[in-house]
């Protein structure tokens, strides 16, 4: 059996010399699409307003939308298609943007500049077309990276955290920034919850700061040249693009260096820090490293760089709020930028004295705690005082999606989550256990893409056995299809977990259930007062949250809320 560790890239497609039979000509959906290609090089493109007519392919996805929504903000003609309504089409179509469902050749007559992600094949209808009527074509990233050209930056690199970072940088920026720091811009790939409600995440800004996701998935955040680079943590991901994990973490090394002023990265993660060691100094960024633990502890890796440390985390029982305090080198906040008024050019022994910054977050978990510490020292670096920083991030109320409690019945609470990957899962009910710690959790999982349930199928059964009960649903294909997997189905985790039980004290109960309409209304027959639900997944299943509320609806009485006899 061929190891899932020695299969080569499959993202960009190998060209070939298939040619029409009666023009000798070379193939159009042979060609390849290569997301890593700056399609920019060379074109003098310099200003959005150079794109001309602007058509994206897929325009409803979380990235897609977003830059859609900023070209429209500074006057672009934009246009798009996809394959079905959604809330983000709804949405784009209320600003004015022409979405046309379905994808074929007509949709792109006329336009000057068509923009694809790497979920698009080369034989899409709209791709050939492009490409015969001479259009240029630019990947989604080529776009950013045009977007974030004419300002300072911040990138959010990692496998998981990037939307809460880049959300809660943005909202520092939004509410304590004064001056060229106040308004940002930034391109988030999910809504951000505020006391009006959510927020779409794309908004070009009349700051000078551009806040954007760094995608790692296919290799295109290399064309970034941010003012700062965070980077979250780097555990293996998207092995079906990279191959090996020693890929993942090079295409990691690659964009780092390309910050221009400072890598913010945490060293609570094992992968970051194989990073900081593979860059052996070759990064002409300053380095802050972020951490709960000690310059010692983390020792030769910690050379060079500056600590920031995270003490003190705990999550008050029954708050619902986590709090820590950050040791700040007093010896960084003098090399930040001069927005705040601080003397930049006497640091006397600064080197030796920290400056403590309290923080108390609305979001829970300490992987928030360490989301937030990086969205504090960028803002931070970009010239914002620590204390207001730490101050704006309290009034955060979340990324869409993550830990969203989405209503309750009857006495069970109903949360839903993006999380996909086994780590985030874990991150996900850890934080669930310390803020319902007397509860019942229950879980409706959607995987996401079959190679990576295959991959971690044992990662993901160990992660999902913290709560109490858990259905796995029918796998969210994405880009994939089930004919390319017929071995792979919600039965995969369940036959990891039966080998990987032994030992564990905790033991939840496991099911598996393809229908996630069928399982979410199973699930909520078998909830109880005083559960937790938590969706999870970045697929559609979303959408089993108001059918679970509803369901329990039907259950509790609408008066006293109490559960009826069974």
């Amino acid at each position: 059996m061929e190891s899932v560790w020695n299969r080569p890239r499959r993202c960009i497609l190998p060209s070939t010399d298939r040619r029409n039979p009666t023009t000798g000509e070379a193939d159009p959906s042979a060609l390849p699409l290569d997301p890593t290609r700056d399609a920019l090089a060379g074109t003098g493109i310099t200003d959005p307003q150079d794109l001309g007519a602007t058509h994206f392919i897929g325009i409803g996805g979380a990235g897609m939308s977003v830059l859609a929504e900023m070209l429209h903000q500074v006057g672009v003609q934009v246009s798009g298609s996809d394959r079905q309504a959604s809330e983000k089409t709804d949405r784009l179509e209320r600003l004015g943007i022409t979405v046309r469902l379905g994808q074929n050749a007509g949709n792109v007559a006329g336009a000057r500049t068509v923009v694809w992600s790497s979920a698009i094949k080369p034989d899409n209808p709209e791709i050939l077309a492009a490409r015969a009527q001479g259009a240029r074509l630019l990947h989604r990233s080529d776009i950013l990276a045009l977007l974030m050209a004419s300002r300072r930056s911040v990138t959010v690199a990692g496998a998981h955290g990037k939307t809460t970072t880049s959300a809660l940088t943005a909202h520092i920026l939004a509410n304590a920034g004064t001056g060229r720091l106040a308004d940002p811009g930034y391109a988030i790939g999910g809504s951000i919850q505020t006391a009006r409600g959510a927020i779409d995440g794309g908004h070009v800004g009349q700051g000078d700061v551009l806040v954007a996701e760094a995608d790692e998935s296919d290799g295109s955040f290399g064309k970034y040249r941010p003012t700062i680079a965070i980077v979250t943590n780097v555990e293996p991901d998207h092995l079906d693009h990279y191959g090996t994990p020693a890929a993942f973490r090079q295409a990691f090394v690659d964009h780092v260096r390309h910050a221009q002023g400072y890598l913010v990265i945490c060293g609570d993660d094992q992968g970051a820090l194989e990073v900081l060691r593979d860059l052996n100094g070759t990064c002409k960024a300053s380095v802050v490293v972020y951490s709960t633990e000690t310059r010692s502890e983390l020792g030769e890796a910690l050379k060079g760089a500056s600590l920031v440390r995270i003490v003190s985390e705990s999550e008050a029982s029954g708050s619902g709020r986590e709090h820590c305090t950050l040791q700040i080198p007093a010896d960084l906040l003098d090399r930040a930028g001069d927005d705040t008024g601080r003397d930049s050019g006497n640091s006397g022994d600064s080197a030796d004295r920290s400056v403590e910054v309290p923080v108390d977050l609305a979001i829970p978990g300490i992987h928030n705690a360490r989301n937030a510490t990086a969205a504090i020292i960028a803002c931070t670096l970009l010239g914002l005082d620590p204390r207001a920083a730490a101050r704006a991030a309290g009034g955060f109320r979340g990324a869409s999606r993550r830990f969203e409690v989405r209503g309750e019945v009857g006495g069970v609470t109903l949360v839903d989550d993006y999380a996909h990957h086994p780590t985030e899962i874990a991150a996900l009910l850890d934080a669930a256990r310390r803020r319902y710690p007397d509860r019942t959790i229950r879980v409706l999982f959607q995987p996401h893409l079959f190679s990576r349930t295959r991959i971690f199928a044992d990662q993901f059964a160990s992660a999902l056995n913290r709560a109490d009960d858990v259905t796995v649903t029918g796998i969210f294909p994405a880009r994939e299809r089930q004919e390319d997997y017929p071995e792979v189905g919600p039965d995969t985790i369940l036959q990891a977990r039966q080998t990987t039980a032994a030992g564990d004290v905790h033991q939840a109960s496991f099911h598996a259930c393809r229908d996630m309409h069928q399982a979410a209304l199973d699930l909520a027959d078998r909830a109880r007062s005083g559960d937790v639900i938590i969706t999870v997944g970045a697929g559609d299943i979303t959408t089993m949250g108001q059918v679970i509320l509803d369901e329990l609806s039907v259950r509790f009485s609408g008066q006293g809320r109490k559960e009826e006899t069974r």
